[in-house]
């Protein structure tokens, strides 16, 4: 039997694991509290910013963020953590020297900036919490494109020359 490789884990993907349970986490709370008041009064934000928007309340916009930003981050970090290698993801990975979790996280940061682009837009206002999502996106990107985390999600048997 061969030794299986065994590779200390960088700082740089320990922030990446934190920066995906910090969405993930946020976002399955804030989803549960819209899904659940879909007023959105229990969280403090009037159903009236949703004037521009295609929404009468934050029921869907609840479920998304649950799902998308909440669920999706936190299935993200277990294959970050697991160096998982799922089939379904590797159909959407042009990266193919690298594990298909890796460009799911990169996927995550844009959706994020995506999804705060347009909620500033309908909302026609631009909040702390959105400067601070709107980072966490960023910094999800940044922290995913950095060197030593592209090694360490490298596939076992490529060799990555600098």
């Amino acid at each position: 039997m061969g030794m299986v490789r065994k590779q200390a884990r960088p700082f740089a993907v320990i922030l990446l694991y934190i920066l995906q349970a910090f969405l993930g986490i946020g976002a399955v709370a804030g989803g549960v509290g819209l899904v659940i008041d879909p007023s959105g009064e229990a969280i403090g934000i009037p159903v009236s910013v949703l004037e521009r928007s295609p929404f009468p309340n934050f029921f869907i916009p609840g479920i998304l963020l649950f799902l998308v930003f909440g669920l999706l981050p936190l299935l993200v970090l277990y294959g970050l953590v697991a160096r998982k290698q799922w089939r379904w993801a590797d159909l959407l990975n042009p990266f193919k020297e690298l594990y298909s979790v890796w460009a799911l996280s990169l996927y995550i940061g844009f959706g994020q900036i995506i999804w705060i682009m347009v909620q500033t837009y309908m909302l026609n206002s631009v909040s702390v919490i959105h400067l601070v999502y709107m980072s966490l996106g960023l910094l999800i990107q940044v922290v995913t494109l950095l060197p030593v985390v592209q090694r360490y999600f490298l596939l076992d048997g490529v060799v990555k020359k600098d």
